[in-house]
């Protein structure tokens, strides 16, 4: 083999890998990240966890991806060890589904209907329909569907382009004889294992495997051995990943490297245990491209098969590997800030689901502190306003890790609904992060009321509850609505945004009549003023929020004009229910 020969091989792998990552991403674009987030919903079974692997990883066409996942659900304390291993069993089939892809390679016939399978042959069909639908529709979907296409005629292109720059090795002697020598069982694994965690994609290497094997040079003695090698070498991937997580991440990687290892032990042993009695004749024969398909297939399946009744002890196996420590792990992150693993990035669909998650977190949290703020106006006392102090230093580290992980996100290649909601997130975060600011303002305003033994006169104070009351349901309302995105409850935070308004300015008023007639203090003034201008910011915000939101699914940006049609006068929605909540709250 020629200069010429391996700057080809290298060129057709370069191309494989590339249109294997395009399809990939085609196809989990098209998913809406919903396989991905099944992952993490959908494991509790142990039987189906095995089958949700199979199904994401033959969507994303990556048993790596898939396990790298699987480590950062179980760093982030979403899915259990027992599930994890259930999923990278799973994977583990799933992979397979690539080389029979890669099978349709190898066809060779005369038959008209056998010819049109071959990717020389359908190939150039997809990838001009892919251009087209790339270049001249403006639908995310059909844009994907154009992805996968253009994705899977250049997979396809750089496995012959593989395949004809290894079609001298055919005649050359030196390989015949390297041939002859990975007829050594352990030879074979160990080449297999080292080609898989060089380029960290056992698909890739299966189809190297499968483009040599079309010189009919390549021996099926030579071609067992080095497709089980080449799943102990996509364990490497996991293991790296794995490096810096919890205790429990990297026990997920050892299981996928014990499961690999032990079923490629088990089947080694039994399968040429066997042959030393039987004499599989198959051995001696030329291996093809499907046959690699078959065979991958075949391993994988009956490796899950066996070792699925021992997943607790694989879990076992793994916990002995990476023991607890004496000294507890110090979280790197608190809460659910754990769920925003770097690892998830790979996944830019799965990352911001991720984010909705933390998001939704972080609005309880900023919520709560409010709640408690505005408890300390019925009854003030220190342990409450603790609560208000450490909830909105919460916070704060939900404004700076959720932020940050969102532009990192937004960095990535995301479907134009994705790239939407992390617009839309990264304005929430903002709104949130303020009204736990306006919750600490307003329990420090308490706790100088508590210090200098103020109080506001009878009816200041009767004014005051309705307000606060009102705020407090236009939260409520706010959380309920970021976590349903209902429009009904969208709807409702203006016209109540617009009463607290309304409320508040009449607050004002009467704070005036009474200071004119002696009945209140200038130093209350002040304080009544702090509190009102927080209450007031507080429902701004919500109303910040609950009109991203509704502007976001209308898919437009102009948030203050479209508020502001909202609110017209003319509008007999808006009315009612202005009028409806006026009537809850009025003096």
């Amino acid at each position: 083999m020629n200069l010429l020969g391996i700057l080809s091989l290298i060129g057709g792998l370069a191309l494989f890998l590339y249109g294997m990552e395009i399809m990939g991403k085609g196809l989990t674009n098209l998913s809406g990240g919903r396989m991905e987030s099944l992952l993490a919903k959908l494991t509790s079974n142990r039987l189906s966890a095995v089958f949700l692997g199979l199904a994401v990883t033959a969507v994303i066409q990556s048993s790596s991806a898939t396990t790298v996942m699987v480590v950062g659900f179980v760093n982030s304390g979403i899915m259990q060890l027992s599930q994890a291993a259930g999923v990278i069993m799973g994977a583990n089939i799933g992979t397979t589904v690539t080389a029979w892809l890669m099978s349709l390679a190898g066809i060779d016939s005369d038959q008209l209907l056998l010819q049109l399978l071959k990717p020389s042959v359908f190939s150039p069909v997809l990838a001009a329909i892919g251009i087209i639908l790339i270049m001249f529709t403006k639908d995310k979907k059909k844009n994907d569907i154009g992805s996968i296409f253009i994705g899977f005629a250049v997979l396809m292109y750089g496995m012959e382009a593989m395949s004809s720059s290894v079609e001298p090795l055919a005649d050359d002697p030196t390989f015949t004889h390297l041939m002859t020598a990975f007829t050594n069982p352990v030879l074979g694994v160990i080449a297999g294992a080292v080609l898989t965690g060089i380029i960290q994609s056992s698909s890739a290497s299966v189809g190297i495997l499968q483009a040599l094997c079309m010189t009919g040079t390549v021996p099926y003695a030579v071609a067992v051995p080095v497709i089980l090698g080449q799943n102990i070498g996509t364990c490497v991937t996991a293991l790296i990943s794995s490096i810096g997580a919890s205790k429990n991440a990297k026990r997920a990687a050892m299981i996928h490297l014990y499961f690999n290892l032990t079923g490629v032990i088990i089947f080694l042993s039994g399968f040429y245990v066997l042959h030393a009695f039987f004499s599989f004749s198959f051995l001696n024969t030329m291996a093809t491209a499907s046959g690699i398909a078959v065979f991958h297939s075949f391993f994988n399946v009956t490796v899950t098969i066996l070792l699925f009744p021992f997943l607790n002890q694989l879990v076992k196996l793994a916990t002995l590997s990476v023991p607890e420590k004496k000294e507890a792990d110090t979280p790197s992150v608190s809460g659910n800030l754990a769920l925003l693993d770097e690892r998830f990035l790979n996944q830019p669909a799965l990352a911001v689901e991720q984010g909705h998650t933390v998001l939704l977190s972080m609005a309880q949290t900023s919520m709560d502190a409010m709640h408690y703020a505005l408890e300390l106006f019925h009854s003030y006392n220190g342990k409450t306003m603790s609560k208000v102090e450490s909830l909105e230093s919460e916070t704060d580290r939900f404004e700076d890790a959720l932020g940050s992980y969102l532009v990192k996100a937004s960095e990535k290649e995301l479907s134009a609904k994705d790239s939407e909601r992390v617009s839309l997130y990264l304005q929430n975060i903002g709104d949130l992060e303020r009204i736990g600011d306006h919750a600490l303002n307003l329990a420090q305003s308490f706790r100088e009321m508590e210090e200098k033994h103020l109080t506001f006169s009878d009816p200041a104070n009767s004014e005051m509850e309705k307000t606060i009351l009102a705020v407090e349901d236009i939260t409520s309302l706010t959380l309920k609505a970021l976590s349903t995105g209902a429009q009904s409850d969208l709807l409702d935070v203006e016209p109540l945004e617009q009463v607290i308004d309304q409320l508040i300015k009449v607050d004002r008023e009467h704070h005036i009549r009474r200071l004119k007639e002696g009945s209140c203090t200038i130093e209350m003034g002040y304080i009544l003023a702090d509190i009102t201008t927080n209450l007031e910011r507080v429902s701004d915000h919500c109303s910040n929020i609950a009109s991203a939101m509704l502007l976001a699914d209308k898919g437009g940006y102009d948030t203050h004009e479209y508020m502001t049609e909202y609110k017209n006068t003319s509008n007999e929605i808006f009315r009612q229910r202005y009028q409806s909540m006026w009537d809850k709250y009025q003096l």
